[in-house]
This record gives C-alpha cells, structure tokens and sequence, in this order.
C-alpha cells in the first residue's frame, strides 16, 4: 500500500471519529433502537418489555444488573440451550475475563461481529497517532516495524463445545487479525506464529528473538499491558546470551519446539550475523539497564501499553529501562464486555489519559457517583439501582464521577462494568473520561483484581492457622509490590501473642501465606501457578504499635479520627515507608496455590 492510501485510509478513520462524536447522541439512540430489535424476543428481555421495542419502556423496566443477575443465562447456554436466551444473534464463543469474587473467570457472551467492533477500534489506532500528531513530534512511524509482544493464552470449551478464552486471544486467533491487510502500520518484528504459540515462554523467546535481529528497523515498543512488557525485559534480562548465540549461529535454540514456531523463526534466522550478536552482547553486559530499550533499539519513538488504573504503578521502572526518552502511550479503553473508545491525545503524560467513548460500540449509561467520586466507596457492588439513576453519555457532567453501564447485542442489558471514571472534557458530543479505578479492587499486579472481600475472606482463613499458638493477628494491610518481576501481593501483620510462653515459626507463618493464597480467587492462582505472572505472597510481620503508628500518621495528615478506618491497601509511600521501617520479619509462599484449569 502507498503513501497516498495510507493518507487516505488515515483522514477517512478521522473522518469517522469526528462524525460519530458530532452526533454522538443520535448514534446512542439508534444503537438502543437496533439492539432492542434484534433482541426483544429473547427470554431475558421479554421479561421486562413484552416485546416492545420502546426506548423509554426499556429505561422504566429493565433494571441495572451485575454479573451474578446475568450469569445464570450465559451458564444456561455455555451448557447448550440456544443463544436467543440473551440475543437475537448465534453466540459464537464465550469470553472470560478476570474482575469476579466468584473464584472463577467471568464468562462473557460474545458474537460474531463484535469482532468487527473490535476491529474497527483497533483500525483506528495508527491513523488517531499518525494524523493527530504533530509530524515533527513522530516522524516516519510508517517507515518500519513495531515490536509489540503478544501473547494468547490456551483456550478450553463450554461443555456445549463453544470457545472458552481471553478477548485477545480470540482477536489474535481470529481472521480479523491473522488475514489483515498488511502495510507498514501493522509490519510487526513478531511473526504471526510465535503470537499464537500456547507456550508463553517459547512466545516470549520467539518474539525477542525476532524483536532484536529486527533491532535497527524497530520505531515502536509495546504490549497490551505494561506488566507484560516488564516481564519480556526481565525474561530479555535471563536470556540474552542465549538469545545473542542463536543471532550469532544462525540456529534456534533447542527449547524451542513448538513447530510452527520455529519454523517461523528459522526464517527469520537465515544466516548467522556475528555482529548483530556482538552488539546486543555489548549492550546487555553493561553493568546497568537503565535506559536498555532505547539502546537496543534506538529508533523507537514511543511505548505502547495499558498504564492507566493498575498498570500506573509500572511507569517508573518503564521511564528508567527508557531513561525517560520514549514516551508511554495508552491508546484505547476496552474490556471483554465490550470495547469502549480511544485516546485521542495519546502523546499525554500518563497521569493525563482519556478516553472517548465511541458512540457505536454499545450502549452506554452512567451511574453517578458524585463530584468526588465518593459514592463509588459508599455503595455496596450488589446495591440495587434505580432505573432512573442511570445518566445518558451526552447528558454527563465535566468533573463528576461515574461507573459505566453497558448494553450490548451480545446479550448485556444495563450491565455495571465496574469501572470507575471521572469525565474530563468532551469531544464534540462524546464525553472522554479518565479511568480512576476499577470498584472494590484493591489489589492487583497482572490480570489479577481483589477486592477488599477477597482479601479479607482469605486473610480470615489464614488466621486461623495461629489461634492454637495462643496467637492473634490484631491488625492488616496490604499493597501490590511491583519493584521486581513479576510483581507480588505483601501482607503486614501485626500479630499479638496471648501466652508470652509460646512462640511461632517460620514454618506457620509461610502455610498461612499458602493458605491466603489458595482463597484468593482463580485468576490470581492462574497467574501465579500456570503464567508466572505474580511471585510469591509475602507477609511482613510488624512491632506492636505498628497500627496505631500508621492511624497517627493518617490522622495527622487530615485524617479524621471518628472516621478512620485502617486502609486495607497503601497507596502512600510515606505510609509504606512507616510499615517496613516496623517490620521485623518476612516470609512468602515456599510453594505455588493449587490451582487446577476449568473443565471443558
């Protein structure tokens, strides 16, 4: 494809943008109109509408669910009755996704042309970033290849025999992706067969491999998430040499036997290249990896990867492995339920990031939760919810704080995402929100999210593993610490002894980290037994007083004490700082949790 026809291609995407945003609100209505006529039929809808097809009826009947309202249906036809239980239209596989306190994944409908809804976003991300930026800024973004690491993961079956597996990898594993047209915004260093490997670690070494002999045509850097791409540095970091010695002999290491693999990469590996091998070696034996991405690949302009939310707490180590130079670019707002908009500043500080929402994706209301966001700690996730509370996307108000709802032709009718946003502005009609949080979640470190019942549920098991010592834990936190890949979950526990004559060990103190671990829910022990995403849990045991010191503190920072409530997650650093400088001890998981795949 030329340059005029990426041109071209690029104004029409931002000619889309700027007319769906212009009408935004005649969109949502004819989104609304369109999904209730191919679904007023079905068991679930007519319910509530008998039938009709009425915009107003189905704000007046049709309440605001959660996932425990909707998970009976899609259970129903995971099993093997027909799809009309939900939609109109044949469901095609059913997505899971993390987020549930249930102990498993969610499972979300999806159908056949919500991957062209995914599509389409993902079509616009290359025009959004080589239009709407200044060309001095990003020059030649076309003039080369990306090294994007992505990664499926292995997908089961419902019992009826419908496709079980993550969003992406049903994107990855789609025509969508695997037949697109290939031009120089999509030329990735990944061929598509290491992307599509089952093994993760053959994955990783594949697409690094293939990243580095690429190293002087690469102008961008990413992955979904930016936990992954810490992880690839610090499997780059494990691996180099033996990666350097492949570069250097023109032979695939012998761990790599996944055959589409390898004979993906022989190709790529065509002849032995010495000096390629000698000048990544050079750069990975120096004695600091600071600013690492940009010497292995010093043409890359940019990163790209989810760093809003959770993900926040991996820019620091992503700015010293740049040095600060690349900056870190969020493109879009997506989850399994549906996908949601785009950035349409991406070249922003990360601090700075939002979206808008894109009128055609689904249909979207908003449950306010005030001007500052409080509501959204004060209401139970199970709460019901007048139906008209719900506020429409054009009718929202700059400042205020809102949880997503989402109606889509899937199946999901006034569906509480659980995300938390705050509206920043607006694109012509549409409204672009910042993402603050994800509801309850107050630990998370891959795709892994507890909430504070999780974590209390599981501590509260744990417990009890020190009450035939004569032993009480009197107080706990928590916080998610990413300083190492992978990143882990750390306990503080203060712990009062009723009978000075007794002690504890080591030994107890590790199966009570075991034991936190087994309750938390399957997506935790998925990434940390199967993906290796999450290290070992680790409790630190704190001096008596440790608590009182920590409300002190809290307090005298403006704190009230009628309210105060011991946080059970530390964002502060200050806090943090105080809670190691008491800590006496440490001990973490000697083993991995149980952790055993869904039955298909």
């Amino acid at each position: 494809m030329d340059g005029k026809k990426l041109e071209y291609k690029g104004e029409n995407a931002l000619k889309e943008i700027e007319k769906l945003t212009t009408t935004a609100g005649e969109v949502q209505y004819g989104i609304l109109k369109e999904i209730l006529k191919r679904n007023a039929e079905t068991e679930y809808l007519n319910k509530y509408m008998k039938g009709s097809i009425d915009v107003s009826q189905f704000k007046s009947c049709v309440p605001v669910i959660t996932y425990k309202n909707i998970y009976p249906y899609i259970q129903r036809i995971a099993n093997g009755e027909d799809s009309f239980l939900i939609t109109g239209q044949t469901i095609t596989e059913i997505l899971c996704s993390s987020g549930t306190s249930a102990g498993e994944p969610k499972l979300t409908p999806s159908i056949a042309e919500d991957l062209d809804r995914r599509t389409f976003l993902y079509n616009l991300i290359m025009p959004i970033m080589n239009h709407l930026i200044p060309s001095w800024y990003i020059p030649g973004l076309d003039d080369g290849k990306a090294m994007y690491l992505y990664f499926v993961k292995a997908e089961l079956s419902t019992p009826c025999g419908l496709p079980f597996r993550t969003v992406l990898t049903s994107y990855y594993k789609s025509k969508h992706f695997k037949c697109r047209t290939r031009d120089p915004f999509n030329d990735f260093t990944s061929p598509d067969q290491a992307i599509l490997c089952n093994d993760s670690n053959q994955s990783m070494y594949c697409q690094l491999l293939a990243g580095l002999v690429h190293r002087h045509q690469v102008m961008r850097l990413g992955a979904v998430f930016a936990s992954a791409l810490l992880r690839a540095i610090s499997f780059l970091e494990r691996k180099w040499a033996q990666l350097c010695n492949d570069i250097r002999t023109g032979h695939l290491d012998l761990s790599i036997i996944d055959p589409a693999c390898r004979s993906a990469m022989m190709s790529i590996l065509s002849s032995p290249n010495p000096d390629l091998a000698d000048e990544i070696e050079s750069i990975c034996s120096r004695p600091s990896w600071k600013g690492i991405l940009c010497h292995l690949w010093p043409r890359a302009k940019y990163i790209e990867a989810v760093v809003t939310g959770s993900m926040a707490q991996y820019i620091p180590p992503l700015e010293y492995y740049s040095a600060g130079k690349l900056p870190l670019v969020c493109t879009m707002y997506a989850s399994s339920e549906c996908y949601f908009g785009v950035n349409l500043k991406p070249i922003c500080d990360p601090a700075e990031v939002a979206f808008t929402l894109l009128p055609n994706m689904g249909y979207f209301e908003f449950l306010p939760l005030g001007e500052n966001g409080a509501l959204a700690m004060d209401m139970d996730e199970e709460e019901a919810v007048p139906n008209d509370r719900l506020v429409d996307l054009v009718n929202v108000k700059v400042g205020c704080y809102y949880e997503l709802v989402v109606t889509t032709f899937s199946g999901l009718y006034r569906y509480r995402i659980g995300d938390v946003l705050q509206v920043t502005g607006f694109h012509n009609q549409a409204p672009q929100f910042r993402f603050i949080c994800r509801r309850n979640v107050v630990l998370s470190v891959d795709n892994d999210k507890t909430n504070e019942e999780d974590l209390h549920r599981s501590i509260t098991t744990a417990k009890k593993l020190l009450e035939p010592y004569n032993a009480l834990l009197v107080e706990y936190t928590s916080y998610a610490d990413t300083s190492s890949v992978p990143g882990h979950y750390v306990l503080f526990w203060e712990i009062q002894m009723v009978d000075s004559a007794t002690s504890i060990d080591a030994k107890l103190l590790q199966e009570c980290c075991v034991t936190v671990e087994e309750e938390l829910d399957y997506v935790y022990r998925q990434c940390r037994s199967r993906e290796k995403t999450i290290g070992p849990l680790e409790i630190r045991v704190v001096e008596p007083g440790t608590f009182e010191a920590l409300m002190d503190l809290i307090i005298s920072q403006g704190g009230s004490i009628n309210q105060y409530k011991t946080p059970r997650c530390i964002k502060s650093s200050t806090a943090l700082k105080l809670l190691n400088s008491h800590a006496l001890a440490s001990f973490s998981s000697p083993r991995d949790p149980k952790w055993i795949p869904l039955n298909g």
